[in-house]
């Protein structure tokens, strides 16, 4: 009786053509529909009809306003159902000597309640297929044809109501969804020349100027051009305060512009924005299954049959109709289908409100398991922002001369030293020269001709496979600096030396993973030994391996998983292959990254390394909800089973404790939506206890 959700409008779902839906299976879609169906209790193929919110199984489906429209639909049938049921017990307390119109409100108010499920359990026949709504509607009829019409009417009002409790919760994805589109607006102020044109949305295309006001989200993902503001970015990131932006900083779709007026110029729109991106792994997270339910899928077309066979035990060796409807009404078993979607359903969304974004629930059951983790150093333990700290330029080339060489080769690279060469060279005035032929080797170095002359800049092991001749200088004046070095034309011109900062909590993180019994913890650089042995003594790391090249990362990582679970941390540009490589890849700060987005099996909207921690704390606490809640279930649908084969419980008491034990089972699962509400970034905030 458990029913789930059809995902298909487009625009909502993100959905596209081949999706597979909850079940495993494929779905048959035509060009432009996008139609996707997710029902988790039963194992067979969906053909849907274009708009229409009816899927063959017999469940309803939720697309568009149907779903909202059948919902209210049903509340009207319990309404007036539950009013005549009601009604035949007070005809009979005041009236005694009408019982013939008690009996027929109570027929009627049974009949109405009734005939949803029955319709549902209808369309299941037609469909040749067999399942637990057939439980129920056979124990109604099995009431009504023993002429008990208030059992009937008692025992289908309390099932319906189930059923509209299960279809709200299923409805968890739908309406995350929902609120994320409810972020973008639905037009914008597109410029042509100083004049604001009103225009769709949809109609905006990459290179556009647009223009956004205070109190205004961003319509899609873009650059400012002009002016600055304070942006709310909390509905992805999770941030709780606001970023300043200025002219050049990227912002994205749904988030809010709070005091400045901007123009911008759109660098992405529709599904490539980032809230974009962000609405397809919802949905993948929320379609996908834990393999606890795929059990449950597997052996739920064999349940209904064994239930109806030991109905027919009871019913012959006993002849009391009213066990074989007790037994038939607590069998099924809405409270065991639901133990594990309501859970996932609350986990995934108290993540994506802190910016942790899961493609797949198995992935945040795997992240309970984990016990060691490897972490990237650049832009993940440490800041990122790399800055110059020393030129050192050999013989009589000068400062300006090296700055101006390396500037000039790095200026199409975006790797950190890169950047931070480049932002030097901006300060110092100095007019940079065209690359041409421009490689960048990830982890080495790039080359590039710079005036016609071959130009090298990188490490220096790198340099010397390339046939440059590196000299040897005292390793003391390198001391706590990554260094690369420079060269024209086969010569070495000097190097560079670089500094990055530890990220503040990166120490508390490290001590989180311990406390939540994470027993190995290890670094992984391509930095000089004397970098990585500064900060890995900083956080006392377990171990490290420095000058390590992407290869070398996935060796380290392929190495470690032969004796434990491993999580693998890294920015999701330089790291793909080592996030690759690990049971589970975590990437920061995937905000505006579609790499990031693509690579890793989690991404952290935001750098905040106290997310790491909170993830394996959601997920250990998650599972903990999910087997509590595997449990209660299975106890009281196999417990009441023989409560009803002995005589020990009532239709109606039966119908009370099924609709009861579903509500305790979506209570207990939407404790999980609390976790993780005192986790801030605000500065010299407390850091979460676990």
């Amino acid at each position: 009786m458990a029913e789930e959700l059809d995902m298909k409008d487009k625009n909502a779902a993100g959905a596209v053509s081949g999706e597979t839906c909850c079940c495993g299976h494929d779905h048959a879609h035509e060009a432009e529909k996008a139609h996707s169906a997710a029902c988790c209790c039963h194992d067979h193929d969906h053909d849907h009809e274009e708009k229409k919110g009816f899927c063959p199984c017999g469940h309803d489906a939720v697309s568009d306003g149907v779903g909202h429209d059948r919902a209210m639909g049903r509340i009207f049938f319990a309404l007036l159902g539950g009013l005549l049921t009601v009604n035949s017990f007070l005809l009979e307390w005041l009236l005694p000597g009408q019982q013939y119109a008690a009996s027929m409100s109570a027929l009627f108010g049974a009949f109405i309640l009734a005939l949803p499920i029955i319709i549902t359990a209808i369309k299941d026949l037609i469909n040749g297929k067999v399942y637990m709504n057939e439980l129920v509607a056979l124990a109604i009829l099995a009431a009504l044809a023993s002429a008990d019409f208030q059992t009937a009417g008692i025992i289908a009002f309390f099932l319906l109501l189930t059923i509209i409790i299960e279809t709200r919760t299923a409805s968890g994805a739908q309406r995350s969804i929902e609120e994320l589109i409810k972020l973008t607006p639905n037009t914008a102020r597109r410029l042509d020349g100083d004049q604001e044109i009103e225009v769709q949305v949809t109609d905006l295309a990459i290179g556009d100027r647009i223009r956004v006001r205070p109190g205004e989200n961003f319509p899609v993902d873009a650059r400012i051009i002009a002016g600055e503001s304070t942006v709310n970015q909390a509905s992805i990131t999770g941030e709780s305060l606001p970023v300043d932006k200025g002219v050049g900083s990227d912002v994205f779709a749904g988030t809010q512009n709070l005091t400045g007026l901007v123009d911008l110029e759109v660098t992405k729109v529709g599904e490539d924005t980032t809230l974009g991106k962000v609405k397809d792994m919802i949905l993948q997270a929320e379609a996908s299954r834990t393999p606890v339910v795929r059990i449950i899928d597997r052996y739920a077309g064999y349940y209904t049959p064994v239930v109806l066979m030991l109905a027919c035990v009871t019913w012959g060796v006993t002849g009391d109709i009213s066990r074989v409807i007790t037994l038939m009404v607590i069998a099924c078993p809405c409270a065991v289908v639901l133990a594990t979607p309501t859970a996932v359903v609350a986990a995934v969304a108290a993540a994506a409100r802190l910016g942790i974004f899961i493609k797949n629930v198995s992935h945040l059951e795997l992240a309970s398991k984990l016990t060691a983790f490897v972490f990237d150093k650049t832009g993940t333990l440490t800041d990122g922002l790399l800055s110059v700290v020393k030129l050192n330029p050999f013989g009589e080339v000068s400062p300006a001369e090296l700055l101006r060489i390396a500037g000039s080769a790095e200026r199409y690279s975006n790797h950190p030293t890169a950047v931070a060469i480049q932002n030097l060279a901006a300060e110092a005035g100095l007019e940079l020269g065209s690359a041409e032929e421009f490689q960048e080797a990830p982890g080495k170095g790039v080359s590039a001709k710079i005036e016609g002359v071959p130009c090298l800049i990188g490490r220096a092991n790198w340099m010397r496979d390339m046939g440059v001749v590196v000299p040897e200088h005292d390793s003391s004046e390198t001391e706590g600096m990554s260094v690369v070095y420079v060269s024209r034309g086969g010569v070495v011109l000097g190097w560079i030396g670089f500094r990055d900062k530890l990220r503040r909590e990166a120490p508390a993180m490290i001590a989180d993973l311990r406390r939540l019994g994470v027993r190995f913890c290890a670094m992984v650089t391509g930095d000089r030994q004397s970098v990585a042995e500064t900060v890995a003594s900083q956080l006392q790391i377990d171990e490290f391996r420095s000058e390590c090249l992407p290869e070398g990362k996935v060796e380290f990582v392929e190495n470690i998983k032969k004796t434990a679970r491993v999580a693998v941390v890294g920015d999701g540009v330089n790291d793909a292959p080592a996030l690759a490589a690990g049971d589970l890849g975590i990437a920061m700060g995937a905000i505006g990254s579609d790499i990031a987005i693509n690579s890793a099996s989690v991404a952290l909207m935001t750098n905040d390394l106290r997310r790491i921690p909170m993830l394996v704390y959601l997920s250990r606490k998650s599972r903990m909800v999910i087997n509590q809640n595997l449990l209660f279930g299975m106890l009281f649908v196999f417990g009441g089973m023989v409560l009803s084969v002995f005589g020990w419980m009532t239709p109606i008491w039966a119908a009370v404790l099924h609709a009861g034990s579903t509500l305790i089972i979506i209570f207990n699962s939407a404790r999980l939506v609390r976790i993780g509400e005192e986790l801030t970034l605000e500065e010299g905030g407390d850091e979460p206890e676990f």
